[in-house]
């Protein structure tokens, strides 16, 4: 239909209605809210929170402000705003700022109406134009932004530089019509903030002394985090005053949802979905370690722990497995927790630690990370070891630490042996058999091997087995035996 609306008579005699970018997003979002379609598809764990928040804030016609730790899907947020544009709106051909064919506020585009009438030209633009994003850092100026005097164009036109036509528009008056978004306010300026106070609220745009009133149709949606206010900057108040609704984002909360942000996200080859076999307990534990990280006494809580962190060390992960399956010449191979060793450069880049934390060392941390979620989800499958500990006691773990008691040179799995011989020496350790068979009966032939080894470094994390990493893998041992052959 619009390829045959090419005036303004003929989008006049289409019946075409113009609306604001803030009553387009309203009514579209009502009509899918109606239809009991999902509007923000891809973002997991804010059902309840943050999108609730944010389709309130948009039925009120409010300019946003989400405000949270890295890696919280902010950007994306206002990126999925888009779909509740329509597919396609008219404007003044020609027009730098989109100028609504019935409310045109450009003076190119009052013009070209004035002189043409309905034989005016129009285009339409598709929604996915009608976007555009600016990171604030320390070099934007207000000209970027909201625009300045050209004065090459001046010089081709002969203009005098009191002729408003020599006026370059900045991204905001480009934007007109459109979503934009600035990501990281509180790293903008105080005096570039102080800019937008105009345009958010009345309208007024001014350029090296012209003073014009451009009634601008813009959804504003800015992106903040906390550690900012605190580290490079702040809000000022004033413009934060003009900012409709505020929604604070935040982390999943539970290990699902992580997972369903985490494989959804990462960036896996086709083939290497195919040659590595993931257990679901490799899975939970990947995720669980981010969830250690963000409660960590080594790391810096206000800088947060991004999503990012899982993602890529799932993509190293499946990395590791598939290197060790091409070493082998394998065609398919199963994560092994000694894998995870791979995910600590995935680790280590994303975390921002405390004084206590640099001493360690981000290895060091990463590793101990990896640690602690074992210690962490162990109870989950098998009995608690330390209420079961005593003197006198009996444990289920008892005969596999006299069985490594017995292994006077200890017991290695090197990280690139072949998934035969891999299993072959776990299979060596019968106690794991009946521990798994009286505690986890239902467990899948080929995912046991990964919990047999999850068993070993739990007890390592308990301080019922000792491990040591050397080059080319991991020797676990009785601490005991360990003890009297050092005498």
């Amino acid at each position: 239909m619009i390829e045959n609306i090419k005036t303004l008579g003929d989008l006049k005699k289409a019946g075409y209605q113009s609306k604001s970018i803030k009553d387009e997003l309203r009514d579209n979002l009502i009509a899918k809210i109606k239809a009991r379609e999902t509007v923000f598809q891809g973002v997991h764990g804010y059902e309840n929170t943050v999108i609730p928040e944010l389709e309130r804030a948009i039925l009120s016609r409010h300019n946003i402000n989400f405000l949270g730790l890295r890696g919280q899907a902010k950007t994306r947020l206002a990126r999925l705003m888009l779909n509740l544009l329509d597919e396609y709106i008219p404007y003044v051909e020609g027009s730098e700022i989109n100028d609504d064919p019935f409310q045109p506020i450009s003076r190119y585009a009052k013009t070209l109406i004035s002189e043409k009438g309905d034989e005016t030209p129009i285009a339409w633009l598709h929604r996915s134009e009608r976007f555009s994003e600016k990171l604030a850092t320390p070099d934007v100026t207000v000209a970027d932004l909201i625009g300045d005097v050209d004065p090459i164009k001046a010089a081709n036109l002969k203009l005098s530089y009191a002729d408003d036509r020599v006026i370059h528009y900045g991204m905001i008056p480009r934007a007109n019509r459109c979503i934009f978004v600035i990501n990281e306010l509180p790293d903008l300026q105080a005096r570039i903030q102080v800019a937008l106070f105009n345009i958010l609220q009345e309208g007024d745009i001014q350029i090296r002394g012209f003073k014009l009133r451009l009634p601008l149709d813009v959804q504003f949606v800015f992106t903040a985090n906390p550690e900012d206010y605190t580290n490079r900057g702040s809000i000022v108040t004033p413009l934060k005053d003009r900012i409709g609704s505020q929604i604070l984002t935040h982390y999943p909360v539970d290990i699902e949802t992580a997972r369903l942000i985490t494989e959804q996200e990462a960036n896996l080859d086709k083939n290497q979905k195919e040659t590595v076999i993931v257990p679901d307990l490799a899975r939970d534990l990947l995720e669980q370690i981010v969830f250690e990280a963000r409660e960590s006494d080594y790391i810096d809580a206000k800088s947060g722990v991004s999503a990012r962190l899982s993602i890529t060390a799932l993509e190293n992960l499946m990395s590791t497995a598939e290197r060790r399956a091409l070493l082998n010449g394998d065609k398919q191979t199963m994560v092994r927790l000694g894998d995870f060793l791979g995910v600590i450069p995935a680790i280590t880049g994303k975390v921002e630690l405390v004084y206590e934390g640099e001493q360690e060392g981000a290895s060091v941390v990463a590793y101990n990370l990896l640690g602690e979620a074992v210690k962490s989800l162990f109870p989950e499958f098998f009995p608690k070891i330390e209420k079961l500990k005593k003197e006198d006691d009996e444990t289920p773990y008892d005969d596999i630490v006299s069985w490594f008691f017995n292994q006077s040179e200890g017991f290695e799995i090197l990280d690139d042996l072949r998934d035969k011989e891999y299993q072959s020496l776990l299979d060596a350790i019968s106690p794991l058999d009946d521990l798994l068979g009286t505690y986890q009966p239902k467990l899948k032939k080929e995912e046991s091997y990964f919990v047999k080894e999850f068993v070993l470094w739990a007890l390592v994390e308990f301080k019922q087995l000792n491990k040591f990493r050397f080059t080319e893998g991991i020797q676990f041992k009785d601490p005991y035996g360990t003890f009297i052959s050092g005498l």
